[in-house]
């Protein structure tokens, strides 16, 4: 900038360039810092579903498909004036994990399929169990843009994943699940929910995270964010008319949640 340039700002203007410059600087290191702090957390997740997937240390997979999702399904099938599950379809699985859920779309319905999940051995199991299906899987983060095309996709499956993101992935992705759905598309959410939950209220307590309703994971090391059904209205109010919620139960036992709370929502794209 030559010293011309220079004596043409007003002594405003050359105030507000100084602070911008010393604004920036002092919030690189802050952006360098949540950055290795994202890519801490998706290694460390990465590597325990890969565990899980292998051995099944902390959780009890299955090869069998959700009894939630075949709810949902059935509940499209009685209303088939909404939308039609035949071959012509196409669904995302947003951490697929095994397969299981896509497989028993393609074998019930003819359902083509795409399956994305950062775990290798998940995705190594899913193309085993595929085999002559029309499925394919990718490792892949759900977070940032969804490499598939603009009104693509019938469904979009979002089960127990989401809620690894951060706030601001969280709204890009329901903004990407909204590209890719076909006009009248569905979207099926299964996630954590926090109301009457004694256990996420203990773990929102005992392990807090930086963002408001979220709590690092014990065992993962990982944010996980715990949804209310007002959060969950609010965040897809825009280009989503819900159908259904259905709430889990509390499964109290001698006072004791033996176990997490989840809630189910249809939404269909508008």
């Amino acid at each position: 900038m030559s010293g011309r340039e220079r004596n043409s700002f007003s002594p405003l203007e050359r105030e507000n360039c100084i602070l911008r410059k010393v604004s920036e600087k002092r919030y690189q290191p802050i952006q360098s810092i949540m950055k290795k702090f994202y890519s801490k957390q998706s290694k460390n997740a990465r590597g325990f579903w890969n565990k899980e997937y292998k051995v099944g240390t902390h959780l009890a997979l299955s090869n069998n498909p959700s009894e939630d999702l075949i709810k949902f399904t059935n509940w499209l099938k009685r209303n088939d004036n909404l939308i039609k599950l035949n071959s012509r379809a196409s669904v995302l699985d947003l951490g697929c994990g095994n397969g299981r859920n896509l497989i028993y779309l393609a074998k019930t319905y003819g359902l083509r399929g795409v399956g994305y999940d950062i775990s290798l051995e998940a995705i190594k199991q899913a193309e085993s169990l595929s085999k002559d299906l029309r499925l394919k899987y990718e490792m892949k983060s759900i977070a940032g843009r969804i490499d598939l095309p603009d009104n693509s996709q019938t469904i979009v499956l979002d089960m127990m994943t989401s809620h690894f993101l951060n706030e601001s992935e969280r709204k890009s992705l329901i903004k990407e699940i909204y590209r890719v759905l076909i006009p009248g598309g569905w979207l099926y959410l299964k996630t954590f929910f926090k109301e009457e939950d004694i256990n996420a209220i203990r773990l929102l307590r005992e392990h807090p995270a930086e963002e408001k309703g979220s709590y690092i994971h014990p065992k993962i090391g990982v944010a996980e964010h715990v949804f209310t059904e007002d959060e969950i209205k609010e965040n897809l109010k825009e280009n989503y008319e819900i159908w259904k919620m259905l709430r889990s139960h509390r499964h109290i036992d001698n006072g004791h949640a033996s176990k997490r709370r989840s809630i189910s929502v249809y939404a269909r794209k508008i």
